[in-house]
């Protein structure tokens, strides 16, 4: 009998931490669903095992995701193609071509200099780097110790919650041919 009271607590923890994410702007910490819910980490981390199980094995149109060291619901992929039109953020419209290509160049090689980016792609990138930074997909970072001292740039957060990435190391692995299209041309 205390065993299924366990369950039943679970369960209604469970719901707690559901409503939470579902409440949260902003993909949220162990830590800061454990405040609002006024759960322990540690039964906030079996919720969020609970949670992810819930999701795989419903017939559901959500599921559960790490972003940016956070979790958050956010729309299956497959579910989200059909919906993104109506429900994307506004400013999430689609990049270029060439925004996209300096955009990779960035994510795969930051920091990296605007001269670097240049070298890669044949072409000047300011104007895509100008997109980029008004979308706040790309930041300088620093500056590289080397004459003129020139701005490196990186991704930001923004770019993890717009790829859906958790951090940077989570970007697909680049095969030999596509890695070498990523090198300086010397």
């Amino acid at each position: 009998m205390e065993e299924e009271n366990v369950n039943v607590n679970l369960e209604k923890e469970s719901a707690i931490v559901e409503a939470v994410l579902f409440l949260e702007s902003e993909p949220a910490t162990v830590e800061s669903i454990a405040r609002a819910s006024e759960l322990s980490p540690d039964v906030v981390n079996e919720c969020l095992d609970l949670l992810k199980e819930k999701y795989l094995a419903e017939n559901s149109g959500l599921e559960l995701a790490m972003i940016t060291g956070g979790w958050t619901l956010v729309p299956k992929k497959e579910i989200w193609e059909v919906l993104k039109e109506r429900y994307g953020n506004k400013n999430e419209g689609r990049l270029s071509r060439s925004a996209l290509e300096v955009l990779s160049i960035i994510a795969y090689k930051q920091p990296i200099t605007r001269a670097e980016i240049e070298a890669i792609r044949g072409v000047s990138p300011d104007n895509m780097i100008r997109i980029l930074s008004e979308r706040q997909l790309v930041k300088e970072v620093g500056r590289k110790d080397a004459p003129g001292r020139p701005v490196q740039f990186g991704t930001t957060k923004e770019f993890l919650k717009f790829f859906q990435l958790n951090s940077i190391a989570d970007l697909p692995r680049l095969d030999a041919q596509e890695s070498e299209r990523f090198e300086l041309a010397r």
